[in-house]
């Protein structure tokens, strides 16, 4: 019986926790540590990187944190596997193989390109298509200790290192699946392990620990941590990120397509879930291709309103402004209500009125605008002042997501002897269809009611997906799940969320899960680095929808 493959995490982004790589590598056992870098907003930060000096575009993080633990996953037999390459995987490998060399650490450096697709998107700052793990497997079937990629899925990280070891072909869709469901949980790092959980009280995550998942051949797993870390691993902390960021029932993947209504998860003792029943289908025939591009400028000013006539000062200041605001081609004003009647606290009596302007015209945002704020510090309404002085107006990107077929990529494993080998487009592949709503369970009798939030019997986490938001709700009982799966319709969620009223809100149930996935078109506007929203990406939504009130079933408070 082949050995169950440990792969590890010790980065969920571009900034996470220095140190994760060194306590990952010394608090127990691994055989493969990934790192993932790369988000849709951290592509956009590299191409800008890239056009300052063409020799970057890699997460640079990345290779001080090797320069500490390179001889450490050497001495441990620990191989890496990162997509820290960014915009330039085949410069970040070199800069591996000169830092292993002035360590003096014998260790055989691959990458992998092809994703970059920026030349056919004129206009574009980068455009790059998400590949698949097989490029990764190419690498370390060839004996690299370290795999460098471009943009990649995240649960590639994962996919690529068990298909090599453990051999899998590109039509094994049920093994597959089920790493890429192993690889989505560990992508985002200690969201696995009770970071960012709806229900953080129930652990200590103070510090919470980076979390493993031990692979089988059956495309089984089970999630867990190092011993002695911190943090927690339950079925409630695995269902959380199984929903982060993702759509429907099929999760679409370049090397599979995976069904989340078929996972199962299991409690198999402290800090250890089991993932099991992972049914997997052909991956779709093109390939999502995240293009960035730089939208314009924006500019932004938040004027404090302090005590009375809160509406009235705002629409003072409004009207003095309107002049300057005259040619500006996007002009957003939002009153956010944090003040409070008969405050005891200057800052618990005020609101905040935040004005954001864009324009592809830096001098339309810059600092004639800000001057026009300015000017009104001693000639607007009483107690004028902002939070901090607005300045010349800075440059914003948009993000865009485009398909192309799969054979339109030229994937390839470049090896640690310099070969550069082709990596193949799956033979069989299938377009995505939505999977039929499955039944519900039966609603819980008629009973005693009281208005209460929505958290106290659900956790939910959400996030972006370009200009749009998923969130996920997940019921912790299965009394709780046949109330949750009939009262929180998607006409519910827009009367409970009035940002999302008159925006496409789909609703998938994942019965499994006792869970319900909504996703909210265009609520992000044109992406997180567009900030078109107090929350750009959507990370708070699912904890505002669980603050709201609903008449719940007393027998479940």
């Amino acid at each position: 019986m082949t050995a169950p493959l440990r792969v590890g995490n010790a980065s969920g982004f571009y900034g996470d926790r220095f140190d994760a790589m060194r306590e990952m590598l010394t608090g127990g056992p691994l055989d493969v540590l990934t790192g993932d870098y790369l988000a849709e907003l951290t592509m956009l930060i590299l191409g800008r990187d890239r056009l300052a000096n063409p020799d970057a575009g890699y997460a640079r993080t990345f290779l001080r944190q090797l320069e500490e633990c390179l001889g450490l996953a050497h001495d441990r037999g620990v191989r890496i596997v990162t997509n820290a390459g960014g915009l330039n995987p085949a410069g970040l490998a070199d800069a591996v193989r000169a830092l292993a060399g002035r360590l003096g650490i014998p260790v055989r450096v691959a990458h992998v390109e092809g994703d970059d697709l920026t030349a056919g998107h004129p206009g574009a700052l980068a455009a790059h298509a998400y590949l698949g793990g097989f490029g990764i497997a190419e690498c370390l079937r060839a004996g690299a200790d370290v795999v460098v990629t471009g943009r990649v899925t995240d649960a590639a990280l994962v996919t690529g290192p068990a298909a090599a070891h453990f051999g899998w072909a590109p039509t094994d869709h049920d093994r597959l699946a089920g790493a890429v469901v192993a690889g989505h949980v560990l992508e985002c790092g200690a969201q696995a392990t009770g970071g960012n959980y709806a229900f953080f009280r129930d652990g200590d995550v103070r510090r919470p620990g980076f979390p493993l998942a031990e692979l089988h051949a059956d495309g089984t797993s089970v999630v867990t941590k190092h011993d002695g870390t911190g943090g927690f691993v339950d079925v409630g902390t695995v269902t959380a990120q199984l929903l982060y960021e993702t759509d429907g029932a099929r999760y679409a993947g370049p090397d599979v397509t995976a069904r989340l209504d078929t996972v199962r998860l299991t409690q198999d003792g402290p800090d250890r879930v089991r993932i099991d029943g992972v049914r997997g289908e052909a991956p779709p025939p093109t390939l999502k291709v995240g293009r960035n591009r730089l939208g314009g400028f924006r500019n932004e000013v938040t004027f404090v309103l302090t005590g009375l006539d809160v509406e009235a000062k705002a629409a003072l200041v409004r009207a003095q402004m309107e002049p300057a605001l005259g040619k500006v081609a996007d002009v957003r004003w939002d009153l956010v209500r944090t003040d409070r009647p008969d405050a005891p606290a200057e800052e618990t009596a005020s609101a905040l009125l935040r004005l954001v302007v864009r324009d592809a015209d830096q001098r339309a945002v810059g600092r004639a605008l800000s001057g026009a704020a300015i000017e009104l510090a001693l000639a607007s309404y009483p107690g004028f002042h902002v939070t901090a002085p607005p300045g010349k107006g800075t440059p914003y990107g948009v993000f865009e997501a485009v398909h192309v077929p799969q054979d339109a990529v030229e994937h390839a494993a470049v090896l640690p002897d310099g070969r550069r080998v082709p990596v193949a487009p799956p033979r069989d592949s299938a377009v995505l269809r939505a999977v039929p709503e499955p039944p519900l369970p039966e609603p819980l009798p008629d009973g005693p009611r009281r208005s209460a939030p929505l958290g106290l019997v659900a956790g939910a986490r959400s996030g972006d997906k370009g200009g749009s938001a998923n969130v996920g709700v997940w019921a912790r009982t299965d009394e709780a799940w046949r109330w949750l799966a009939h009262e929180l319709t998607a006409d519910r969620f827009r009367e409970l969320l009035p940002e999302a009223r008159d925006l496409p809100v789909t609703r998938h149930a994942l019965p499994n899960l006792r869970a319900l996935n909504f996703v909210v078109e265009s609520i992000l506007g044109e992406g997180v680095a567009a900030q078109h929203r107090f929350d750009p990406q959507a990370k708070a939504l699912g904890e505002w929808l669980r603050s709201r009130h609903l008449d719940i079933p007393e027998v479940l408070l």
